[in-house]
């Protein structure tokens, strides 16, 4: 049996997207004109993080809670108006390591309704063993917390773990406590740095972890 732990955005969920424009968006209507690339560092990481740091960077004015809430509110439309969008392949992959007897977890940054809610929309949800988000830890990403939370519940050790990551601060969460990480880089996508990877693929179709 294999225990493997799937990131949700950018591995599963094609949302990274929703991320990038939504907060450049604010930040633009907020006075602080940056470019996308400004929000490749954030990608992997809570959205308190993420704003928390904005807002000390770019000396934001509003509160956090206000920074997040406007976010999820732009990043719902860009999901009513696209739905839940799969990364290509990743539903049958899933399917069939599942199918294999082995032990699926997801483990994200994201809020854990989103998990839910977007596992749910794809119909994957029944073949997770269980679904930590970074809401149920001290720190985001590259911090371990939400693998070794994860390990922990699957009741295994972390170096056994594979675990699929599309950032550079997830791989560095997976590789911090030993986990084999697999970087999903996604050509739809810029390049993030997954050099702390174990190995990198760019798609899910015809790959297979008896390889």
């Amino acid at each position: 049996m294999k225990y493997v732990i799937f990131d949700m955005d950018g591995v599963i969920v094609d949302s990274e997207y929703t991320y990038l424009e939504s907060k450049t968006e604010i930040l633009k209507e907020s006075g602080k004109e940056m470019p996308i690339s400004y929000q490749y560092q954030f990608m992997g990481t809570t959205y308190e993080y993420m704003w928390s740091t904005m807002k000390n960077e770019l000396n934001l004015e509003k509160g956090i809670d206000y920074y997040i809430s406007e976010m999820n509110r732009k990043r719902n439309e860009m999901i009513e108006r696209d739905g839940v969008k799969p990364i290509k392949g990743v539903q049958k992959f899933i399917k069939d390591i599942y199918s294999k007897g082995n032990k699926l977890a997801v483990a994200s940054s994201s809020p854990k309704h989103e998990i839910i809610r977007n596992l749910h929309e794809l119909d994957l949800i029944q073949y997770f063993s269980c679904l930590v988000s970074g809401e149920e830890v001290e720190n985001s990403k590259p911090h371990p917390d939400v693998f070794l939370k994860t390990a922990e519940l699957l009741n295994i050790e972390p170096s056994k773990c594979i675990v699929f990551e599309d950032t550079k601060n997830g791989s560095l969460a997976a590789k911090a406590v030993g986990m084999y990480c697999i970087g999903f880089e996604n050509p739809d996508y810029p390049k993030q740095d997954l050099s702390a990877t174990d190995l990198i693929i760019d798609k899910f179709d015809g790959f297979s972890l008896d390889n």
